[in-house]
C-alpha cells in the first residue's frame, strides 16, 4: 500500500521510514497538508497528517478525490478535522488516541521552570558575557498553589511533578481523578482555582466550551504574579485578552507550546521573513514569556508511540479492521 505523510519533521523520518519498510511504499514531506497541497496525495489511498495539517471540507473533497481512502492523523486531537465530512465522502479517520503523557507534562514543567527562574533571559546575557542577576529574581516552587485545569493523563502526571515540588494542589475539571485526589488534590469551580493558584496549567481539550476558556475575565481573577502555562491547543487562551493583561503588569511568567493561530507558522523558519501575526510578534516580545513551537509531544519516546500507533491504524485499514484510535466511520460501539 502507498503511503504519503505530511507534515514530517527532520527528527521524525527515519522513524517513519523504519515503521514502513518493506511493508508499505512511504513518501514523506516536510509541507503541511491543507488544500493548497492536498493534490499531492492523488493516487495514494492512505495519507498520514500532522497536528498542523487543515482538513476541512474543501481539502477532504480534492484528498477523496485524489483516491484517498484512509487518514491517518499522527496526533491526538482532531479538532482541525471535518469528521461530518469525512464521513459523507467515504473516507476512514484514524488518530492516536495515547501516546506518553509524561512528555507534555514534563514540558510543560519545563516552561514553568524557565520562566519562574528566568532561564531564556539568563542564558541569551551569559552568551553576551553579561553575569549579572539584575531582573533574574525567581520564587520558590515548594509551597505554591498549583491550579491544574483538566485532570486526565497528562494533567494527573503534571500534578505528580507538582506534589514532588511540595505544592498544593487545586484541580478543575468534569470528573475527579481518584490518583489526582489521592495526591491531596482539591478540586475546585475554575474561578476559585484561577483565584488562588499561583501557577496555573492547561491540559484539557479544545472544544466549544473550552475555547477561549481563559479570556480576559479569566485572566482577572488570576494573582498579578501568577504564571500561567498552555501545552494542551492555543484556542484555549483568549491571546489578544493574554497580551492586554501582559501589558497591563499582570502574571509574572508565561509558557506557550501552543498558540490558537499556529497553523502555517509553528514548524516553520520565519527568520528571514518574519510573521505577519501581530498578536504572536508582540508575546514573543514579552520579557516573561516563553514560546516553544508545539514541540511538548517532540520524545524519543512520544514519538516512536506515535508512529507505531499509525502504523497499527494503516495496518488494521488494511485488513478491514477498525480499532479504537478510529475516528470515522464510528465504530461497532457507537462511539467515535
Amino acid at each position: 500500500m502507498e503511503i504519503i505523510a505530511f507534515g514530517v519533521q527532520t527528527d521524525e523520518s527515519p522513524l517513519l521510514e523504519r515503521a514502513f519498510a518493506g511493508r508499505h511504499a512511504l513518501r514523506s514531506l516536510s509541507v503541511f497538508l491543507n488544500r493548497d497541497t492536498a493534490p499531492l496525495a492523488a493516487g495514494f489511498p492512505v495519507v498520514s497528517s500532522s497536528v498542523n495539517a487543515v482538513l476541512d471540507a474543501e481539502t477532504l473533497a480534492l484528498l477523496a478525490a485524489g483516491g484517498t481512502k484512509l487518514i491517518a492523523q499522527r496526533s491526538t486531537g482532531f479538532n482541525n478535522i471535518d469528521l461530518n465530512a469525512a464521513a459523507d465522502l467515504g473516507l476512514t479517520i484514524a488518530r492516536v488516541s495515547y501516546y506518553s503523557p509524561y512528555a507534555v507534562a514534563e514540558h510543560a514543567w519545563t516552561l514553568a521552570l524557565a520562566v519562574n527562574r528566568r532561564l531564556t533571559r539568563a542564558a541569551s546575557r551569559s552568551r553576551e558575557f553579561d553575569f549579572r542577576l539584575d531582573g533574574l529574581l525567581g520564587r520558590d516552587i515548594h509551597g505554591m498553589t498549583v491550579g491544574v485545569i483538566g485532570t486526565g493523563k497528562i494533567g494527573e502526571c503534571f500534578a505528580r511533578i507538582a506534589a514532588g515540588f511540595g505544592t498544593h494542589l487545586l484541580g478543575w475539571d468534569i470528573a475527579r481523578n481518584p490518583a489526582c485526589l489521592e495526591l491531596g488534590m482539591a478540586y475546585t469551580e475554575l474561578p476559585e482555582l484561577l483565584s488562588r493558584a499561583d501557577l496555573v496549567s492547561l491540559h484539557v481539550p479544545l472544544l466549544p466550551a473550552t475555547h477561549h476558556l481563559i479570556d480576559s475575565a479569566a485572566l482577572a481573577r488570576m494573582k498579578e504574579d501568577a504564571i500561567l502555562v498552555n501545552s494542551s491547543r492555543g484556542g484555549l487562551i483568549d491571546s489578544a485578552a493574554l497580551v492586554e493583561a501582559l501589558r497591563a503588569g499582570r502574571l509574572s511568567g508565561v509558557g506557550l507550546d501552543v498558540y490558537e493561530e499556529e497553523t502555517g507558522v509553528f514548524f516553520t523558519d520565519r527568520s528571514i521573513q518574519g510573521i505577519t501575526d501581530d498578536t504572536l510578534a508582540r508575546l514573543v516580545t514579552f520579557p516573561q514569556v516563553l514560546v516553544t513551537s508545539h514541540q511538548a509531544y517532540f520524545t524519543h519516546t512520544a514519538v516512536g508511540q506515535i508512529i507505531d500507533a499509525t502504523a497499527r491504524n494503516i495496518e488494521d485499514f488494511a485488513a478491514g479492521r477498525r480499532n479504537e484510535n478510529t475516528l470515522v466511520p464510528k465504530d461497532r460501539l457507537g462511539q467515535s
